[in-house]
């Protein structure tokens, strides 16, 4: 049973960082896609950055282009989502996500078959 749980979230003036991470455990993954996602209140899930692996190529929504970093560290089994000039439109649940297979449309959220359950990211103006 693969678990994933998302923890870092929390609130945080505009312009300052985050750090999410999200803990995987139930199985090891060589060949992965890990995502994050995000959903604020009445809009729909939106793809946040991916990473690939094997290869370690990581992908951005324009929307975070610039201020937002993900990794991956095999050792701990989690990937990390490093947010910085985080913005009040930054504000949204934060979920992570897993396929085990090198996932062509990574920013599609059906694209993923494993999923945490969230953790809330609020930026204040």
């Amino acid at each position: 049973q693969v678990q994933l749980v998302e923890s870092g979230g929390g609130l945080v003036q505009a312009g300052g960082s985050l750090r999410l991470s999200c803990a995987v455990s139930g199985r090891t993954f060589s060949t992965v896609t890990m995502g994050w996602f995000r959903q604020a209140p009445g809009k729909e899930r939106e793809f946040v950055a991916a990473i690939r692996w094997p290869g370690g190529s990581s992908y951005y929504a324009d929307s975070v282009k610039g201020r937002v970093t993900i990794s991956r560290d095999n050792a701990k089994n989690t990937v990390n989502l490093q947010m910085n000039s985080l913005k009040p439109e930054d504000t949204a649940v934060y979920y992570c996500a897993v396929d085990n297979n090198y996932v062509v449309r990574y920013n599609y959220v059906s694209e993923y078959d494993y999923w945490g359950q969230g953790t809330q990211v609020t930026v204040s103006s």
